[in-house]
């Protein structure tokens, strides 16, 4: 089975697969949902991703919050936090028609094997693994037997864990993407590091994306300048909204904004091949100098030195030649400011 983003990367490598992460910023509601799913269409993504999970199979009911999610939400605990933004079965059913029928591909990470099995149910792709669950290879080899195209990230994990990782998926599933991530939210400029993704690249020879969590469009721009194959960027209606990602978020003015960037700079990244665009080429005979007459010139007259400058347009003889005329007959007259060409000499 081959995902849309390898179809996409085999169809035009030069376009990154760009994945707005709805995640649980519908707060619990399908409607919200719905319209996060709308938002992420008309900004350009590629896909929309969400979060599927049972509560009670992911956490225990005394799990501490994490401090960002501390400053963003009223609820006690991660359990009641958590549970809050549960969406049923029957919502990720409807979702993935509602995804289908508006043109977009519907995504979602699974947090518990019940999870795998019904986003399997519901013909996702692939399966997106958030950072957390790198070391969860009870749900890793869930995932490898379901023979799915795989991206992994990486937030939190070193070299070794990563290649442990790895080697689980090994000749079980057809394609697999690392993606580089910091776990922070937000994630400081200063801590993303964007030269892991050619490190990821070079150790494990795959194809290497990049899920952001810094505020802003920058880094994203960024990552796809320096080869990132797939993008993943918290998307959200309001960052005002209730909840622990939304802050963290970009609306979908500025999600669109963050899409037309990246497509700017792929366009920009070319072939690599050095040469001459149309518009050049035609700038070129007008920017560049040629050698010309400093002086009137007689037919028959030995060029010296004094008697040639360099000057514009550059439609004759380059200036580079300049020694190479001094001692040349001229053959016919020659008027100061005329530029030379090599049929006036022998």
């Amino acid at each position: 089975m081959t995902s849309p983003i390898f179809e996409k990367l085999t169809a035009d490598p030069k376009n990154s697969f760009i994945i707005a992460e709805a995640g649980v910023n519908h707060n619990g509601s399908l409607k919200t949902a719905k319209k996060l799913i709308d938002a992420a269409k008309e900004a350009g993504a590629d896909a929309v991703k969400f979060q599927t999970f049972k509560t009670e199979k992911i956490l225990t009911k005394n799990a501490q919050k994490a401090e960002y999610q501390k400053k963003t939400t009223a609820e006690d605990s991660q359990y009641e936090m958590i549970k809050k933004l549960e969406l049923s079965p029957n919502d990720f059913r409807e979702l993935a028609d509602y995804a289908d029928k508006k043109g977009i591909t519907f995504l979602s990470s699974p947090f518990d094997i019940e999870s795998v099995d019904l986003l399997d149910e519901l013909g996702v792709p692939l399966f997106k693994l958030a950072s957390g669950e790198i070391t969860n290879f009870p749900l890793l080899e869930h995932i490898a037997d379901k023979g799915k195209p795989v991206i992994l990230s990486t937030g939190m994990a070193d070299l070794g864990e990563i290649g442990e990782a790895i080697n689980l998926f090994e000749n079980k599933i057809p394609e697999l993407i690392l993606m580089h991530c910091v776990t922070s939210y937000p994630a400081k400029v200063e801590d993303v590091n964007l030269k892991v993704i050619k490190t990821l690249k070079c150790a494990f020879k795959l194809p290497v994306g990049f899920s952001d969590h810094t505020l802003g469009i920058e880094m994203d721009v960024a990552a796809v300048a320096m080869g990132a194959c797939a993008l993943e960027k918290h998307f959200t209606l309001d960052k005002n909204m209730d909840g622990p990602d939304h802050k963290a978020s970009l609306e979908p003015a500025e999600f669109k904004e963050m899409v037309n960037a990246v497509r700017n700079v792929e366009k920009g990244m070319g072939t690599g091949i050095k040469r001459l665009t149309v518009e050049e080429a035609e700038i070129k005979r007008i920017a560049r100098k040629s050698i010309v007459a400093n002086v009137n010139i007689g037919p028959g007259t030995v060029l010296t030195e004094s008697m040639l400058t360099v000057k514009r347009p550059g439609s004759g003889i380059e200036p580079k030649y300049f020694n190479s005329l001094i001692g040349k007959t001229i053959t016919s007259k020659i008027n100061k400011d005329d530029v030379l060409i090599w049929d006036m000499l022998r």
